[in-house]
């Protein structure tokens, strides 16, 4: 059972409108925090005793950055936003761990796990591949988010609490719109019971009826019903992040993909390196993953054994010879 204290945390991020994610992960790492310092009430500590935190998780817990990062941003805003504590510098030991290339495929083993899926498990693995998407965010969309006059899918709410716009491949229209009328279909049986899909919590007072409207069901909805996990209301969320799991191990395997470890995150950083090895420019590609940094984005140009998209071995321009 939560304590009285986390569930106060949890309500004010709620009201400031974190994303259930991002609520999950920064009351993790606040209770991490509370242990760290002997289940005193963070009240009671300070600067030190988050610096000593920060510092043990790279000194003892050998995290990579990105997890510190994490770690630091939970305990900031616990401090600084939830009780209104200045930290001020807290010149902390970074986290040196670096993070492993990740795993790319090549077009052609893209194309062999594909044969071994069909209907929306394909569709799904498409628009990570075809369109640069975190499984999650390809999960949350709904119908408005896709634009066949402009040939774009918007992604609202993505990591970072971003909105933008990506590319939708042509190869993709006729399944995407077949999977549409199916998602319609499930929300006209819905309506029939009153029920709809889940729906921003501000969204759903402003207009009572938003679940009745077509734009807002998912892609791909959930074969059951659920509690909206904030105000409790009975409502069909989207398919859940496990179903792709299960399915795409299945279709590896068939596919005799075993000399590589396959996620559904693999088809976006192979979105990203093919992009960058027909000749894209780096920025564009910065763009469509959405990320703040172009740092991030260039890791891909190592994948390729490159600094620079483009760039050819000097030993390339001797021919034969």
């Amino acid at each position: 059972m939560p304590s009285p204290f986390l569930e106060e945390v949890r309500r004010d991020m709620r009201l400031r409108g974190y994303a259930i994610n991002t609520e999950k992960t920064y009351l993790h790492w606040i209770l991490r925090y509370i242990y760290f310092i002997d289940r005193r009430h963070p009240a009671e500590a300070g600067p030190d005793e988050v610096r000593a935190f920060l510092t043990h998780l790279a000194a003892d817990k050998k995290v990579a950055i990105n997890t510190q990062k994490i770690a630091l941003n939970a305990v900031v805003y616990l401090y600084t936003k939830f009780m209104s504590i200045d930290l001020g510098d807290l010149n902390f030991t970074l986290a040196t761990k670096q993070r492993n290339l990740p795993t790319v495929l090549s077009v052609e083993e893209v194309r062999r796990i594909l044969t071994h899926l069909e209907g929306r498990n394909k569709l799904i693995i498409q628009l990570l591949y075809g369109s640069g998407l975190r499984v999650n965010e390809c999960l949350r969309l709904r119908v408005k988010d896709i634009d066949f006059s402009l040939m774009s899918v918007t992604i609202h709410d993505g990591k970072g609490r971003k909105d933008r716009t990506t590319l939708l491949s042509a190869s993709v229209v006729e399944s995407l719109k077949a999977q549409i009328d199916s998602a319609l279909l499930v929300l006209k049986q819905d309506n029939e019971r009153g029920l709809g899909p889940s729906l921003p919590t501000a969204l759903a007072k402003k207009y009572p009826n938003a679940y009745r409207m077509a734009g807002w069901a998912y892609l791909f909805p959930s074969t059951s019903y659920s509690a909206n996990p904030y105000d409790g209301t009975l409502c069909r969320h989207h398919l859940h992040d496990s179903v792709v799991r299960k399915f795409l191990a299945i279709a590896v395997r068939r596919a005799g993909m075993t000399r590589k470890k396959v996620s559904s995150h693999t088809f976006r950083h192979s979105f990203a390196t093919h992009l960058l090895q027909n000749g894209a420019d780096i920025r564009t590609v910065q763009e469509l993953l959405g990320h703040n940094d172009l740092s991030t984005t260039q890791i891909y140009t190592h994948i390729l054994g490159r600094h620079y998209a483009g760039t050819a071995s000097p030993l390339d321009r001797l021919g034969n010879s």
